[in-house]
């Protein structure tokens, strides 16, 4: 979900793969399989461990700049309740990155080298996040779908078979729910008051929709690098079955609003339980993700402006941690 571009190749580490043997290959798949958890010290495939720096950067680097699209409407949160809750949900998303940055260190990259690799655009973060927050519903449809997308792909990442990545997830989801069903009390509420509030939130749904079933990925077909994802256990399900999941979740969900879905396509299938629904574009997709949506310009430039502007801290900071170390040794 957070993690679109991994069907793209990564770069090489430190760990040469053509040390590994079909012995140590076996055995560690015999661990996946047998659900041990696998921890930072242990022995592990290299093509694993860049899998992993992979997704769990690219989850972190979607928290950060994920925060730019709701933080642009905390001055102008329509009540101070509204305010100080997404003033909550902003301060969780950078929390999850942290949580998410400290889990990739375990890996043996450094947080420096990751937030370089996103500032200099080598790095990818959810397509999601370059789309413009147009109006207050849009911060009521982030919550409920971009959040409860969130929650569908991430429950199962609590199982994932490396360690300190599952343990981070534990607390992201319970946060992420919370996120999902503020969202959804906002969309309620819109459409529980007036016509020109249920339009609000109409709009935004139709303009959030495609984006969102866009974010678990391209379909299986085209998922080069799923299968062996699941076969370590890092992911659980691929993305097609989470979309699926995800739809056939939140229909019932917009019935009861009374919001109509902006999909012609859509309808139940009675033999299978599940939603049919349209065609997604993917060329908009490749587009966004390749750097040309809305405002994958914006989040970047707005990035770089806080890594610039937060450089004293870190200075200080440093500063600081070698003064103390230095009384320590004396």
């Amino acid at each position: 979900m957070y993690t679109q571009s991994l069907d793209q190749q990564g770069s090489k580490t430190e760990h040469a793969a053509d040390a590994e043997t079909a012995e140590q290959l076996a055995a560690f798949q015999k661990r996946v399989d047998a659900e041990e958890k696998i921890e930072p010290k242990d022995w592990m495939p290299s093509a694993y461990r860049r899998t992993l720096i992979r997704q769990i950067a690219q989850h972190a680097h979607s928290e950060i700049i994920g925060m730019q699209p709701e933080g642009n409407w905390l001055t102008r949160a329509p009540t101070l309740r509204r305010k100080s809750i997404l003033l909550a949900k902003v301060q969780d998303e950078a929390g999850h990155g942290l949580y998410l940055y400290s889990a990739a260190e375990t890996l043996g990259i450094s947080r420096q080298q990751m937030v370089a690799e996103l500032l200099s655009g080598k790095a990818k973060y959810s397509s999601i996040f370059n789309y413009p927050t147009l109006s207050w519903a849009d911060i009521g449809a982030i919550g409920w779908l971009v959040d409860g997308a969130a929650i569908m792909n991430q429950i199962p990442l609590c199982r994932c078979s490396y360690g300190p990545y599952a343990r981070a997830m534990v607390r992201v989801c319970k946060e992420e729910s919370f996120h999902q069903r503020q969202g959804y009390e906002i969309m309620l509420d819109l459409c529980r008051g007036s016509d020109a509030q249920k339009e609000m939130a109409q709009d935004a749904l139709n303009r959030w929709w495609w984006p969102s079933l866009m974010m678990f990925g391209p379909g299986d077909a085209e998922s080069t690098h799923s299968a062996q994802s699941m076969a370590w256990k890092i992911k659980r399900f691929s993305n097609d079955e989470l979309r699926q999941k995800f739809v056939d979740a939140t229909v019932p969900q917009a019935e009861f609003l009374g919001l109509r879905m902006p999909d012609d396509d859509l309808k139940l299938d009675e033999a299978s339980g599940h939603y049919n629904f349209g065609e997604i574009n993917w060329q908009e997709f490749y587009d966004v993700l390749a750097g040309n949506g809305p405002c994958n310009k914006q989040r970047m430039r707005v990035r770089r402006a806080a890594q610039d502007n937060g450089a004293w801290v870190r200075e200080a900071a440093e500063a600081y941690a070698q003064k103390q170390a230095a009384r320590e040794a004396a």
